[in-house]
């Protein structure tokens, strides 16, 4: 092999836990609160079928087969300038990226600011794939912690001795990726505030912003920031977007809006990357959000509501005294804390084998390696009578080790 020859950033890249988890979960009869994905039954694929046969006409074949722009489909920039201005940011579409999914955009972000040894600031619990995608440009990991008191001077200390700086602070601040957590208004600001002590930018990973259920909107960091500051490109925050949990993820796409300097490297890191995103993806996309994405997206409210709502009940019935969860307003997920005698890891392959149901351990989601008495639910999938029979098995399996 070349081991040997592989470099320094590959001993910190490890294969996604996810990813392994769901390659085990073809067995028949598991009950699956694993993928943090959507219902594929709930795809608009009757849309994405009309809009690729328009693609493909004979007057537009030409555009959607050819080489495309790498800052992205122009039609589809308008719409997202649309979109985000219903959410408070007022953008142009040079303020706005295409990029292959959002996983992409935390890759090229990474890339951007991180050098060895700085430190980015991350939740605990906080996305799996963004500690992955950031790991391969070897930084530290601090924990970002909005409701301590932890003051700027003494993160900035702690980068400095660990040999750089806090090059940005990252979190989703609409139902997270794995806790289905939502940072509060004033949380919103002492982030802002922090950032700028710390003068760093925020990524703001927005992939579940449009699946609220229920609770009042909080309005997104970037337009906070906005509103202190009112040029956008005078704004740190940097806003990634994702069509993949409202539309499809199968065709990857997502977007970043921040100050155009800001885009206009990432622009660079794309040419060295992969050019652009597919022309084809883009436009069938852009027709498919122009047309369907309000009504879809109310659909999709009403059908995950419900089914977010039968799984919490159904943890009030069937999990035994000393284990909590948490009540998401949105998202996918519920992040459930087992009594501290208990690991994640041990109990679902147990789960799988005795009781045939899936989870996601709780461990993969620290940077430090810790919360291994915790694991992620997910209720996207889990139709109709699932997350009944699912949590009581789980309960049940618990109520022995409890």
């Amino acid at each position: 092999m070349v081991e040997h020859l592989l470099a320094s950033r590959m001993s910190r890249m490890k294969a996604s836990e996810i990813r392994e988890l769901l390659k085990l979960l073809d067995q028949p009869g598991i009950i699956s609160f694993a993928g943090g994905i959507p219902d594929p039954d709930l795809f608009p694929a009757d849309a994405f079928a009309e809009a690729t046969a328009q693609a493909l006409n004979a007057e537009n074949r030409a555009h959607a087969l050819q080489y495309s722009i790498s800052e992205g489909h122009p039609p589809l920039r308008r719409w997202i300038t649309q979109h985000m201005a219903e959410l408070g940011v007022r953008c142009r579409p040079e303020q706005v990226l295409i990029t292959s999914g959002s996983q992409q955009a935390l890759d090229y972000l990474g890339k951007l600011f991180l050098s060895q040894n700085d430190t980015a600031l991350v939740e605990w619990p906080t996305y799996m794939g963004a500690l992955a995608a950031f790991n391969a440009y070897e930084p530290n990991f601090e924990q970002l912690n909005l409701q301590g008191n932890r003051a700027a001077g003494d993160y900035a200390k702690a980068a400095a001795e660990a040999g750089g700086r806090v090059k940005f602070a990252y979190l989703s601040s609409d139902f997270a990726n794995p806790t289905g957590e939502t940072l509060d208004l004033a949380g919103r600001e002492r982030l802002l505030d922090l950032a700028e002590e710390l003068d760093c930018p925020i990524i703001d990973d927005a992939a579940y912003q449009a699946l609220r259920y229920d609770g009042e909107p909080v309005p997104p960091l970037l337009a906070l920031e906005q509103a202190r500051k009112g040029d956008l490109d005078a704004c740190r925050v940097i806003h990634c977007g994702s069509f993949s949990k409202t539309l499809s993820p199968g065709v990857r796409m997502g977007w970043v809006v921040a100050a155009q300097p800001i885009i206009s490297k990432m622009v660079l890191l794309k040419q060295a990357s992969d050019l652009h995103t597919p022309t084809l993806n883009q436009v069938v996309i852009c027709d498919v959000a122009e047309r369907h994405f309000d009504s879809h997206v109310t659909m999709l409210r009403k059908v995950y509501a419900r089914r977010r709502d039968r799984m919490l009940a159904a943890l009030e019935r069937h999990m035994p005294a000393g284990i909590t969860w948490t009540r998401p307003e949105g998202g996918m997920f519920i992040w459930v804390t087992l009594p501290v005698h208990l690991n994640g890891d041990a109990l679902l392959a147990e789960a799988v084998d005795s009781a045939k149901v899936a989870f996601v351990p709780g461990q993969a989601f620290f940077a430090d390696g810790s919360g291994d008495n915790t694991i992620r639910l997910s209720f996207s999938c889990a139709k109709e009578d699932q997350a009944e029979e699912g949590i009581r098995r789980l309960g049940e399996l618990l109520r022995a080790h409890v």
